[in-house]
């Protein structure tokens, strides 16, 4: 417990690994009739709610708690304060797991404890160090608050802003996500590219930041807001092109191609790549181009943001524990079983074996966290290398 609790990283990429594949279990079976009666009534929604809320702002958590101490230079949230947030994320999916039995108040109470928490650690840490270049972070946090809370006053009848609220909801969540991706991205992929071809003795080292980040931030807040509340508007359909095009040309001046002998770093190439054909999917969905939404949906959150979740946690679990940075062959099949359940549920709309493909997508999915599990749970679990 001395070692789970030192930095935020550790409980939080732990936990989230094993709740990856517990949430997509209960996913499946909902899928074939079995799931528990407890889920709300509209399973497509809690899905996509503990995909963003539980799944990928745990990893937010872990990353940005453990990332600011490295930028402001101030002691990292750990110990009682730590197991405190930890213990809110936990009761969130607890409640959100039960919602369908408890009452809808106590449950939106319950799963708002964590994202507030975690807006009220992240701006205690930026702006008390005066940190102004990550004040950006604690307004994209704070935003993750005000959807989540979004989706629950839809839910309670409270929101009336659409008929869908808490679809546009859930909608602004996932593309604020992928946003903080653009951002984060642009920061470590060519930064860590760059410091690897130095060692390599490289001289032509990645481009980045500039007009080209600034359009392509632009671009993709432009398009989630469109997507959300104008979801069949041909304007939100070139904006995703246009998108696309930008988050495609940024990650063509990263290098990654020469970054390829290293799965570790080349990993966090191919989960941005995700990025331009995800929004050049969902162009072509809200044109109709022969591309059903669901599609250029999945490509953005399993591609997107799952594959950089796996990239990035496993490169920072072993960053922040003193160890090489190599991914060991067990990494490496994770990866590529990832992105089989990837392919696996892009292709599945297509043919008349829908469930089939998606049932193989969530076995690979498990095997990809399952491998995590067994290779980074006693890293995270245990001490630094060099103590």
């Amino acid at each position: 417990m001395q070692y789970l609790f030192s930095y935020a990283f550790r409980p939080f990429f732990l936990l989230n690994g094993i709740f990856a594949i517990a949430v997509m279990a209960v996913w499946m079976f909902a899928l074939y009739g079995f799931g528990p009666d407890t889920l709300p009534v509209n399973i497509v929604y809690w899905h996509g709610h503990e995909m963003l809320v539980g799944f990928a702002a745990a990893t937010i958590a872990g990353f940005i708690l453990t990332a600011v101490a490295t930028w402001t230079g101030r002691p990292p949230v750990r110990g009682g304060a730590l197991m405190l947030l930890v213990g809110c994320w936990l009761l969130g999916r607890l409640v959100m797991a039960y919602a369908n039995v408890l009452p809808a108040a106590l449950v939106a109470v319950v799963d708002m404890l964590f994202p507030m928490l975690l807006v009220i650690y992240v701006a205690k840490e930026v702006v008390g160090a005066g940190n102004k270049r990550n004040y950006p972070i604690v307004y994209i946090v704070a935003f993750i608050a005000l959807f989540n809370s979004m989706f629950h006053l839809s839910l309670l009848g409270v929101l009336k802003l659409s008929s869908d609220a808490d679809r546009v909801a859930l909608y602004l969540l996932m593309h604020l996500v992928l946003l903080l991706i653009s951002v984060i991205g642009g920061r470590i992929v060519p930064n860590f590219t760059a410091n690897w071809l130095r060692s390599e003795g490289e001289s032509r080292l990645p481009v980045a930041g500039g007009t080209v980040d600034r359009l392509t931030i632009i671009a993709t807040l432009a398009t989630g807001l469109f997507a959300a509340f104008l979801p069949v508007s041909g304007v939100t359909a070139v904006l995703a092109f246009a998108a696309a095009a930008l988050h495609a040309y940024r990650l063509a001046q990263w290098r990654g191609l020469a970054a390829r002998r290293e799965p570790l770093l080349f990993v966090l190439h191919a989960a941005y790549a995700w990025l331009p054909i995800g929004y050049a999917l969902l162009g072509c969905a809200i044109l109709g181009w022969f591309v059903p939404a669901t599609i250029a949906l999945h490509a953005l959150t399993m591609g997107g943001i799952a594959f950089m979740i796996l990239a990035v946690t496993t490169r920072v679990a072993l960053a922040h524990t003193g160890r090489k940075l190599h991914a060991s062959r067990l990494t490496v099949l994770a990866y590529w079983a990832l992105l089989v359940s990837v392919v696996l549920r892009l292709v599945s709309p297509y043919g008349t074996s829908y469930l089939t493909f998606v049932t193989l997508s969530a076995i690979a999915w498990g095997v990809a966290f399952a491998l995590f599990i067994w290779v980074y749970g006693p890293i995270l679990a245990g001490p630094r290398v060099d103590e």
